[in-house]
Order: structure tokens, then sequence, then C-alpha cells
């Protein structure tokens, strides 16, 4: 299986987390998901494989979720073609190994989905973590 990352080249907990996937031994397949944005059937799939529902991969900060309205109730299938219309709207990173799906969101959830993780990083923003894996 590839490993991938659904990646904002511009969103600094996405960098944060594809570098620890690097320092970790793992080279994912980047998908910068602004550009080449999921189909309807990966970001459907993508929300089961995290068990979470489409309103907790919402973004709100930096998107256009006041805009449409989104705080409404609005129905599974109307959030999905919200991000699909406005991929901004899909929170980041998402990554994908042999060991699950997950947004994470903190970066150091993604260690739980790396068979050698790393246990101390230093993020951009030069805080230094020393790290165990969480669980999955």
């Amino acid at each position: 299986m590839i490993t991938l990352i659904y990646h904002n080249p511009e969103c600094g907990t996405s960098r944060n987390t594809l570098a620890m996937m690097r320092q970790s031994g793992e080279e994912p397949h980047v998908i910068e998901y602004l550009k080449t944005p999921p189909t309807r059937e990966k970001l459907v799939e993508l929300i089961a494989a995290m068990h979470i529902t489409p309103r907790d991969l919402l973004r709100r900060k930096g998107t256009p979720y006041d805009a449409l309205g989104l705080d409404d109730s609005k129905t599974d299938a109307e959030l999905i073609d919200a991000m699909l219309a406005h991929p901004i709207l899909i929170n980041r990173p998402i990554v994908v190994t042999e060991m699950g799906t997950r947004l994470c969101r903190p970066s150091e959830l993604v260690l739980g989905l790396l068979p050698n993780p790393i246990t101390t990083f230093t993020k951009e923003d030069g805080e230094t973590v020393s790290l165990n894996a969480p669980t999955l």
C-alpha cells in the first residue's frame, strides 16, 4: 500500500506532519488536495476510514464556512457537496498508511500511523516535543 498525505503546503500543521513522516523514514505520495481535490467517492471513503462524520472534517478558519451557512442544519451529503465545491473546507492533513487513516491535527497524531515513528521532533515554530506514538 502506498502511504499518502492530503497536504496543503501553506498549512504549518500539514508541513509538520509531512516532516515527521519523512524523518520517520516514510516518503509518502503527496496530494495537494487544493490543486487535486478528492472525488466524491474518495472523500466519502476517507471519512468512513477515519470513523468521523463529514462535519468533523470541515475546516472553518480561512474558508467560506460562515458564508455558506454551514452551521445551519445540513445533511452529510450537503456538507460533502460543499467540500467538493470548496476544497479549502476539507481539514488537513489527512494521512493514509497501512496502519490506518487519520486527520492529523495535531501533527503528532501521524505517529500512530507509522511503523517506525520518530521520538523527538522540532516543529516549525521551534517547539520541541518528545513523542510517543499514539494508538489508533
